[in-house]
């Protein structure tokens, strides 16, 4: 009996990583770690291993719902493969929050993590009790015209969606190698990125592409509850003077009160890759 007892522990230790992954409908999440609870969202075809170096620091003192998205990163499509992808994933996060009894987390999201985060602030006010947006805007089409509206901007919206799922694996890889140079410094983590992003369903990303290009939140800021932290990126390489970038981001948050801008200098849009120390210690801040 106490030899099958031994025998059932080893079996559950070496299963307990595979167990702790539970599946939604848009989603899976990896719990890890105990204490106070914290939801990390990866960006637009990013693996949630984007977060381990950050897992690693916190697991010890907080309990981390690591999130991968549902078709990036190599991960199946699953529902997403149908129909609009970013607002059902608010909805599904929204309800894990809730099914699992979960008292108003902390939320930390990257790049479309951080607007799927912010779109959470808004929808669910009362869900969630602080939220980190890293490079993230709440209107991200002002990246490619200033003046842009939701509905200005959905033609092309719409060609982004459709070039994404129509291009060939030779021209696709040469476009994300190309786009992640302006995206990540190191050269070992942007080759990490273009393979997330070669690894990832075509349609998932065209539409989350699609969805994020034409969904303006900027109007339904003043309605969130939860303290928000934007970290946003700031490089020599991008050719912006510090004054601009400050100003760019001020101007885009101004309708979300208290909300706290940091700017961090020497990284790119994938800052946990970037500046790790910098990164964690604001993370470190931001769940005190």
């Amino acid at each position: 009996m106490l030899k099958a007892m031994r025998l059932l522990t080893l079996i559950l230790a070496f299963f307990a990583p595979a167990l702790a992954v539970q599946a939604q409908d848009r989603f899976t999440v990896e719990v890890r770690g105990k204490g106070p609870d914290v939801i990390l969202i990866p960006g637009l075809t990013s693996s949630r291993a984007v977060w381990e170096t950050t897992a690693k620091a916190l697991e010890g003192r907080y309990r981390l719902h690591i999130v991968q998205v549902n078709g990036f990163a190599g991960a199946p499509a699953g529902s997403n493969a149908e129909g609009p992808v970013v607002g059902p994933l608010v909805e599904d996060i929204a309800a894990y929050i809730a099914a699992k009894k979960l008292k108003q987390p902390a939320v930390i999201g990257h790049s479309m993590g951080g607007f799927t985060g912010l779109k959470l602030a808004v929808d669910h006010p009362d869900l969630v009790g602080r939220v980190m947006v890293v490079d993230a805007l709440p209107f991200f089409s002002v990246l490619i015209n200033p003046g842009a509206t939701a509905q200005s901007i959905e033609p092309q919206a719409a060609k982004t969606r459709d070039n994404f799922i129509s291009m060939s694996d030779a021209d696709l890889a040469k476009v994300q190698a190309q786009t992640m140079q302006r995206l990540v410094k190191g050269e070992a983590d942007r080759k990490t990125a273009v393979d997330w992003s070669l690894a990832s369903d075509r349609r998932v990303a065209g539409q989350a592409t699609y969805d994020i290009m034409t969904s303006d939140l900027r109007g339904q800021l003043a309605g969130i509850k939860a303290p928000v932290t934007v970290l946003y990126a700031k490089d020599d390489s991008m050719g912006f003077v510090a004054a601009y970038v400050d100003g760019f981001y001020k101007t885009n948050y101004q309708t979300l009160p208290g909300v706290k801008l940091v700017r961090v200098d020497g990284a790119l849009h994938f800052i946990m890759l970037d500046q790790p120390e910098k990164f964690l210690a604001e993370v470190e801040a931001f769940l005190k």
